[in-house]
């Protein structure tokens, strides 16, 4: 399947202007007038992919390239996806169990990450079970809807398998090895459901430093004991060891956590949090408590979970709904909550960092809006950039009837052209 094209923005949304074609290999070019987070407003040039140069607004304007106007826009470092579930999202309408047909579960995983990139996520990392009724199919559906999305945005693969320990999991491990031969990058699975869940983990860690895969697990972190030995465990393989939600952390006692959030710590693992819902993965909704986490030292993520599937049925996937949910509720500040769908999401995946400065990658999300707050309460238009060049948009436009209350507060209001006479 040929990469997709983004489609051409509605009328009213910026629009690039100069050579259409100069952008179209990821170099030159140029954001006009864009707000950083800090207030300054700067041009910023790209080129292979890379930030060139950020400088004041119109010191870049001789710099002949595509331009992109950002005039009203924050820019932003994009977000990154570090926990979807592609093989089950958007079933949540299909009848019966989810299907598992190759081609079905590629066309779901394929709109899932496209839905997501349009929110700003450039890449995204997705749990897809092996064994059972999927087999190897599912796995082998994502991995066909990754190559299909090369270009316009990054899509890895933990594969889960149900049992690893005993008879029953001898099937499991030898699907996990074939899995990882495929092209997962990730080796996780739920320990939990294993009948010897240090087993589990101990088989899990052993085929990741084999390999040298990153391991992602999910846990409801409800047993103190358990996950503190889990960590433990998992701490000969930092820093490629996530484990999430661990929702069941917001039920202990503030020293009990505490003193697992300190284990966490020390032994130098993730935390990926889902504020947005749960997953089909594990059996709890909360969110785990951030700022305990954060305070002992533990690096917190956030991401999405299910993606309107029986799990959640209407999940968004969008990571700054998950950044205003955690500021929302979890008085989490506002830039804390956004690196944890930014900074900290990319140090799970195992990426390089992007800031808005010279040198960096061109992983770049601009949202209509002044400043961080506002975006993630009502950041809707949207422009995506991936690898130097713009890969989704997203344009909204309010209107507001004719009154003499609008047109004194000067309320936005898009005109509408004439019918012929």
């Amino acid at each position: 399947m040929p990469d997709s094209q983004p489609q051409q923005p509605p009328s009213g949304s910026p629009r690039p202007s100069g050579d259409d074609g100069a952008a179209a290999d990821g170099s030159g070019l140029l954001l006009c007038g864009a707000r950083l987070v800090d207030g300054r407003t700067v041009d910023v040039r790209i080129g292979s992919g890379r930030i060139e140069a950020v400088g004041t607004a119109g010191s870049l304007t001789a710099y002949a390239a595509t331009r992109l106007d950002l005039a009203g826009y924050l820019l932003l470092p994009a977000p990154a996806e570090p926990h979807a579930h592609a093989d089950t999202a958007l079933s949540a309408d299909a009848p019966g169990p989810v299907p598992y047909d190759v081609q079905d579960v590629q066309r779901r995983a394929t709109e899932a990450a496209l839905l997501q990139l349009g929110h700003g996520a450039t890449v995204l990392r997705s749990h897809v079970r092996v064994g059972d009724v999927a087999g190897l199919g599912a796995l082998e559906a994502v991995l066909q809807a990754r190559r299909a999305l090369r270009g316009l945005a990054e899509l890895s693969v933990v594969a889960m398998p149900r049992l690893l320990t005993g008879v029953a999991g001898a099937d499991g491990l030898a699907l996990l090895r074939d899995a990882v031969r495929m092209g997962a990058t990730a080796v996780g699975g739920r320990p939990d459901l294993d009948p010897d869940p240090t087993g589990y983990v101990q088989t899990v860690l052993e085929l990741a430093a084999e390999h040298g895969c990153a391991v992602d697990l999910h846990t409801d972190g409800d047993d103190p004991t358990r996950l503190a030995r889990l960590a433990t465990m998992a701490g000969g393989l930092r820093p490629k060891v996530a484990l999430g939600p661990c929702g069941g952390l917001a039920h202990l006692p503030d020293q009990a956590a505490g003193r697992v959030a300190e284990r966490l710590a020390a032994a130098g693992v993730f935390v990926v949090c889902l504020p947005q819902g749960g997953c089909g993965g594990v059996e709890r909704r909360e969110t785990a408590p951030v700022r305990l986490l954060r305070s002992a030292g533990v690096r917190v993520a956030a991401g999405s979970g299910a993606l309107r599937d029986t799990g959640n049925p209407v999940g968004r996937g969008d990571p700054l709904e998950a950044a205003y949910l955690l500021a929302s509720r979890y008085g989490v500040r506002t830039d804390a909550a956004y690196d944890t769908v930014c900074a900290t999401a990319r140090e799970v995946l195992g990426l390089p960092p992007v800031r808005v400065e010279a040198g960096f990658p061109a992983e770049l999300l601009a949202v209509r809006g002044q400043r961080l707050g506002a975006v993630l309460s009502l950041g809707y238009s949207r422009i995506v950039i991936h690898r130097g060049r713009v890969v989704a948009r997203t344009s909204a436009v309010r209107e507001y009837c004719d009154s003499a209350a609008a047109a004194a507060l000067e309320l936005p209001r898009q005109g509408r052209p004439q019918a012929p006479g």
